[in-house]
This record gives structure tokens, sequence and C-alpha cells, in this order.
């Protein structure tokens, strides 16, 4: 029993009313008439969030703000009708102020016994959280550990102490129920609980779709203080025991105690340091509105890489202010499946991949919106630097810089020149290093084309303003026999490091060589998106064998002496013979696109008078991979027409084997088989190759059109790092491939893992660690021979598709499957098809 008498000299009239108040049972449940408020909150309904820790019965103008850090806790409050106001001053039971001497010391308010003996714990001095000391204000650096008979000053150092007790131990608490007079409102008595007490109601759990994870257990422990007369608070029942494990010291930052506390103190360590800010996040940090606080990690965001989505938004139900609000990564989450995908032809790419980084603030007492919690770490590469501006949050700061940068420079240029400072060329020496003009390989004659009265003056002048912004920029010219400029090359820093990564394949384009175009004379190629990239250019104002031969030796001393392995080239018998003296260790290609335009400009009147040949040629030279079946639609074709006399069909067919793609399986293209790129190529540039245009409108137009293409990889670089192509189930091998090859490469190898589920393996021989499989699809009478090492996991197959193209066939996967292989085989991962094929 708590002896009122001994600091009372006048007892109050109900005293033993409060008497019994106070020595009831452990709850200290009251007989005073009960009103319960409830209010009128707004809880958010998130997975991992227990929106019911505490039994939330408050004051109408309370609302609930944040899981992360803000205190939540909701109270039984036992409060009078007749109280219209809390008085400050300390009040007893009866509305009197309390008869007590002069304050207690900082030890005597953290806490006595019933004797007035200190009570401490020598054990326990102070708990590091996270960075922070947990340090109580008006509290002693001592630790008093609570049981029964403690004293504190007032019900916030109780209940603190009882967190940090908490928090030690490894468990939460929750404020539960309080008793406040009826005279002036003041806390007659209340209970701290375990965050785990009580159960959950579950009458309106029945049509909840994702019903929330169950916290509560029924535990028991609890601490439970009284008011004495005095003013201070004692600890009248003090339970120690749970029904449920405790937490670790490693991972009780994640109790809810630990987080409002260390949110407390970093609100304090803000307030002290508030004109120190690094621009990153802090726990704690104040903005004066939501909008300040999305600007704020929108600009943190856009330095470290990722775009910002604004979340859920907690509102009051009284005025519909904002309360708490959180903004995420933009791949947080899942996309939830939709029915509707099974019909969608192209599905949409996988965006979201459940990251965890976010940023969630609270609307504080004071008005301001503090950040509640910042989770930093992402589960997803970050965007580089140079694509950040693509970023859906970011793009309005970008498009507000690249007005802004046209302003100071008096630019006209369209917005996708933005891909210009993008792609700034890697630096280079300071000198050139060399000498531009090659004295020793002029040629014996005088140049065949004549050059406009100040196009050699223009052409050095180019050269000059790029070799001051480009040090690495290449360029060099070959003179006549009159010491006259007969042709020109040139290659940027940047054009060097894409044949670098991608100048397996070069396409030698000559087919402007008429006589009212200019000599322009290009080297491209694809990189790992199937996009084009150019390597280098000419001006050929001469087309001899010893041209062609200087500019095959310039271009590969430009590239630091790589050679291609393979070179794709228009029908010249003139370029043939250069390249079979420069290059005899590349495979040379007639590119079949370029077969198809000879064929528009020498057999044009067949294709006028024929409105079904076109398709009929096209099917022959572009889709037959078999000689035979190439030989036999060869047939039909002349059959059909009437065209076995001519002539340029005739001399074509006799190179088939150059050009035809029956005859080069075996021979790495990078799948540039039709070269659709050119023609785009073409287009854009044609009217600006006309002769009697000026060239310097030539180089800057060129310069655009390089600049588009670059900018595209910028937008499929970045397009790669956000998306996930769509699987088409869920598959080992595919789900491996997803993660290596970029988005069209896969759509390519999906496509050939798709076919070979129709493939069925027939026979089977095995010699020693070599395995031979027939293959074919079923229903179909054609097979493929596909040979297994099972020493080294090599298979090739007879159609030689990875040969030619760098991606295993439809047979070949049937085998690996076959032989329980889920994942490719690295030795058949090509670099320049992955997404690390610039690294």
């Amino acid at each position: 029993m708590i002896r009122l008498m001994d600091c009372i000299s006048n007892p109050p009239p109900c005293e033993e009313d409060v008497k019994g108040k106070v020595e009831s049972s452990p709850r200290v449940d009251t007989d005073l008439e009960v009103e319960s408020h409830y209010a009128e909150v707004s809880f958010v309904d998130k997975p991992g969030a227990d929106n019911d820790d505490e039994h939330g019965l408050q004051s109408a103008k309370v609302a609930s703000i944040d899981k992360f850090g803000v205190d939540n806790d909701g109270e039984h409050e036992c409060k009078s009708l007749k109280v219209s106001s809390d008085d400050k001053c300390e009040m007893d039971v009866d509305g009197e102020r309390d008869c007590q001497g002069p304050r207690l010391s900082s030890i005597e308010e953290c806490g006595k016994d019933l004797d007035g003996n200190q009570v401490q714990n020598p054990k326990v001095a102070s708990v590091g959280l996270t960075g922070y000391d947990i340090s109580i204000k008006d509290e002693p650096d001592e630790y008093v550990e609570p049981k029964v008979g403690v004293e504190f000053g007032s019900e916030e150092l109780a209940y603190k102490c009882y967190q940090r007790y908490a928090v030690m131990e490894g468990f939460s608490i929750r404020k539960d129920f309080v008793n406040k007079s009826r005279i002036n409102g003041a806390v007659v008595s209340r209970r701290y609980t375990c965050f785990r007490q009580g159960h959950r109601p579950s009458k309106h759990e029945a049509n909840v779709r994702k019903p929330r994870q169950e916290t509560r257990t029924g535990c028991l422990a609890h601490m439970t203080i009284a008011r004495q007369p005095n003013g201070n608070f004692r600890v009248t029942h003090f339970e120690t025991r749970h029904n449920h494990e405790l937490v670790t010291p490693t991972t009780a930052y994640m109790l809810p105690s630990h987080k409002r506390l260390t949110f407390a103190q970093a609100v304090e360590a803000n307030s002290a340091n508030s004109s120190v800010t690094d621009g990153v996040p802090r726990l704690g940090m104040g903005f004066d509105s939501e909008d300040l606080a999305y600007e704020f990690y929108n600009a943190y965001a856009g330095r470290v890489g990722f775009s910002v989505r604004k979340d859920y938004v907690n509102r009051s139900k009284i005025d519909g202010a904002v309360a708490s609000r959180r903004y995420t990564c933009f791949r947080e989450g899942f996309r939830q499946k939709d029915k509707r995908d099974l019909n969608v032809k192209r599905p949409r790419k996988e965006t979201r991949i459940g990251c965890l980084a976010q940023l969630v603030i609270a609307r504080q007492p004071d008005g301001k919106y503090r950040v509640t919690h910042f989770e930093e770490k992402h589960n997803h590469e970050l965007v580089a630097a140079c694509r950040v501006r693509m970023l859906r949050s970011q793009k309005r700061s970008a498009v507000g810089q690249v007005v802004e940068a046209n302003i100071v420079d008096g630019s006209k240029i369209h917005p996708k020149s933005l891909s210009e400072l993008m792609c700034k060329s890697a630096g280079g020496q300071e000198n050139l290093g060399y000498d531009p003009i090659d004295h020793k390989s002029n040629l014996p004659s005088k140049r065949t084309r004549e050059m406009r009265n100040r196009e050699p003056g223009d052409i050095l002048k180019y050269f000059q303003s790029k070799q001051l912004k480009d040090p690495s920029f290449f360029h060099s010219i070959q003179l006549d026999a009159e010491e006259q400029i007969t042709n020109v090359f040139w290659a940027d820093a940047k054009m060097v490091v894409d044949y670098s990564d991608f100048g397996d394949v070069v396409c030698f384009d000559t087919t402007y060589k008429l006589k009212d175009c200019r000599p322009f004379a290009p080297f491209f190629g694809v990189n790992n998106h199937k996009q084009m990239v150019i390597f280098g250019a000419a001006l050929l104002y001469d087309n001899t064998v010893e041209c062609f031969k200087w500019l095959f030796r310039t271009f590969i001393e430009a590239m630091s002496g790589k050679k291609p392995k393979t070179i794709l080239t228009d029908q010249d018998a003139v370029i043939a013979e250069a390249i079979e003296a420069v290059l005899p260790e590349t495979h040379h290609r007639i590119c079949v696109w370029h077969v198809y335009q000879n064929a528009l400009t020498y057999i044009s009147d067949i294709f006028l008078a024929f409105e079904s040949f076109s398709n009929d040629f096209c099917s022959c030279i572009f889709y037959h991979e078999e000689e035979e079946d190439f030989i036999n639609a060869w047939k039909v074709m002349l059959d059909t027409y009437g065209l076995w006399e001519n002539e340029w069909l005739n001399e074509i067919f006799k190179t088939r084997e150059k050009w035809s793609i029956a005859y080069g399986k075996h021979i790495f293209c990078a799948d540039i088989k039709t070269v659709q790129l050119c023609d785009g190529f073409h287009t854009n540039l044609r009217k600006y190759l006309k002769s009697d245009l000026d060239v310097l409108q030539f180089f800057k137009h060129l310069g655009r059109v390089v600049n588009d293409w670059r900018y595209k990889e910028l937008e499929a670089n970045y397009d790669m790092s956000q998306h996930m192509p769509r699987l088409m189930g869920d598959v080992i091998l595919l789900k491996h491939a997803r993660d290596i090859y970029t988005p069209s490469i896969f759509e390519l190898f999906q496509l050939e893992y798709e076919k070979c589920l129709n493939v069925v393996v027939s026979h089977c021989t095995e010699s020693g660690s070599l395995f031979k499989y027939k293959v074919g699809t079923y229903g179909h009478l054609q097979e493929s021979i596909v040979v297994f090492n099972s020493s080294d996991n090599r298979v090739v197959c007879n159609c030689m598709k990875f040969e030619s193209m760098g991606v295993l066939c439809s047979h070949a996967l049937k085998v690996l499957d076959y032989r329980n292989i889920k994942v490719i085989p690295k030795q058949y991962v090509l670099k320049r098809w992955t997404r690390e094929a610039r690294v």
C-alpha cells in the first residue's frame, strides 16, 4: 500500500477513494467514470507495418503519423467528463496543490525505493544505438533499472527508463492505458506494456486480401506507475516475464522503441547542426514542406543515380493535411500479374525488382516534416552520371539544363544533340605525333574526280577545328601526282573506342561512288544492341586499287593495328584486290544488301515488269540458309520468270560463295545479313552528299547523324539498366541469358529457346566423351547433327548458327537441356553481345 499520509499533512476529502484507485490490481484499474475518446487517426496499411501497435484511444486532434520512428502509441485514456483544461501545476487527485518540499535532485527523480535509498544497476551505464548514445534529458548518466518502488520525476522519465530497459533486454514497448484525474486531467497512473501484449481482433480480417502479419502474442510483461502526493511517479507493478523470444543486440535496431529513441536523438542532433549539410538525407532532418523534402531527395537521387517515385501518403482525417509520406526508388516493389498480359504481343519490360531504398517524412508538432526513416542501399546497379538525365524524375531538371546551355552558347541544335555533351571523347595525346599528310603514299597519277575551289581549304579547316577540340582526333590525307588532296580519312576518339569493342565485323560502304554525289565512304558496324556504330569515314576522289590500299592501311593504323575478322563490302573487283593485299587474314564477304541494291540498278526492268519478282528475289537471297535450298530456289526463280539468259544474274550467281548466306555460315558476321541500317543511313545523308553543296555543311550534318546514333545507344543502355525483358516462362536458362545478354540479343536467344521446345532428339551415338545427336523439329523431316563433348560441355551444330551469329541455335539448346545443363556454357557467351561489352 502506498502511504499518502507520509507527504500530505491535510488529507483531502477523497483520500480513501484515491487509495482505492492506487491499491487496486496491477493494472491500476480505477472505478472512475470512464470516457473513451477515440482518435480520428489515419493509419498506413503497408506490408510489415503493425498499425495496431497500440490501443489507439486518443484525442480527436491527434493524427497518427508514420510507422517509422514516430510515437504512434495510442492509449486507453480514462478521462473525466468534467475536465476542461490541464493545469500546468502538479495537482493532487482533489485539485489541491501537492504539499511537497524542494524539487528532488536528478538522482532522486530517476529512482528511489520505498525507504528513500538510491537504486542503481552498476552493470550498465549507457547504451549505444546506431551511432547515438541514449542520453535522456534530466536523467543521470548512470542507468537505473526499473523495479517496484522506484520513483521518477515525471511519467516521461519513467517511459524513457522503461524504453531503455526494453531495448537492452530485446523487446519494444507500447503505451497502454492511462488513468487521468477528473479534476484537472493530470495523469494518475499509467501502464507500459510489451509490444506483443494482447491479441489483435480478428473480426475485421475476414475480407482482407493480404492480412497483416500477427505480432501480438498475449505477452504479460509490463510496468505500471502511479503518481504520488509529492508529484513523483512510483513503479507499482513490474512484470519481467515474456512469452516470446527476445531479439538479439544485432537486430535491436529494428525495434519500434529503438527507432523512436534514435529518431528523438537524431532530431536533437540535427537541430544542433542545422547549418551543416552535405546533400545526403539524415534521420531527423527537417523541411518546411513535403515538396521541399521531395526536391531534396530527388536532387540526392540525381547525384547517386536513380529515379524517385512518390509512394504512399497518409493524410489527416480532420483537415486532409499530409501527415506522412514515403518516397521510394522507382524500382521499389514488384509489378502485379495481370491476366491480360497473356494476350499482349509486346508486354512492357519489368522495371520493379523490390528495391527497398526510400525516404519517409512525417509532420511533427512544430509543423515541420522530418525524416523518420531513410534506407540508402539499393539492390540494383545505379545509373551512370552520363545517363542520369534519362531518369523520369530527373527529366525536368535535364530539360532546364539543356535550355540553359542553349541560351549560353546560342545553339539552335535539336535537343537530341545533348548526346554530344554525354559522349565526351576520351582524352589523348597533346600533340598529333604524326604527319596527317601521307607523302609516302602519293598516287602515281592525277585524281579522277575534281574538287570545288574552296573544298581543300574547308576540309583542312574542319580537321584543324576538330583537332583543337579533341586531341585524339585522327585524320590522314593522300595526295596525287600533282600534290593535290585526293583522299582523306578521319576518325574521332569515340569511333576508335567503338571499333575496339565492336570492330570484329566491319561494313565498308562505297555506294556513293556516283557522279552527282560526294565520294563518301564510311566504315561502320553494330554494337551489342544491334545498333549502327561508325568507326571512321573517308572522302575518296579516286577509285583505283592504290587508293583503296592506302585507305585500308590508314584505317588499320588509326585503330592501333587491330584488324577485323570479317569485312563486308559492295561487289567491286578493285576493292576485293585491295582487301586481299592489305587484309589477307580477314574474311571478305559481299553484303547481301548491296547485292539487292545492285539488282535494283542492273535489272530494274524485271522489277517493273513483274510485281512478284521483288518478293521472290528477296526470299531467294535473304532467307535460304542451306546450300541445296538456295540453289533450288534460284532455279525456280529463273524458270518462273524466264531469266536463264540474263547476263547479270548469271554473273552474280558465279560469285554466290562470296555473298550467299548458305555459303558463309562458318564466318562470323554479327547477324549483319541485310544491313537494313544502311538504307536509313543513306536516306539521312543523301541530300547532303550533293557535290554542289558546301563540304562544311556535309561535315556538320554527318556529326549530327553520328551523335543521334550515339544518343540511341545511351537510351538503349539506360533502358537496359532499368527494364528487364519478359520471360516466356520461369526457366533457369532464360533467367541466366537475360542477366548476361542485352535485351535485343536476349530476344533472339529466347526465340531460339522457344523453337527448341518443338525439337526432338531422334538418335544418339557415343564415342568416348563425344556424343553425336540427331535432332529435328517435330513433324519435319530435316534433321541437324549436334556433337556434344562431355569433358568441357562443348556443343557444335552443323547449322552453324553460333559460328555466324554468336547465339546458340535451337538444336544446341535442345542437346544442352537433354544433358541437364541449365546455364549457358561460358565459351558460348560472346562478350560483344553482353551487357558488359564495353567493360
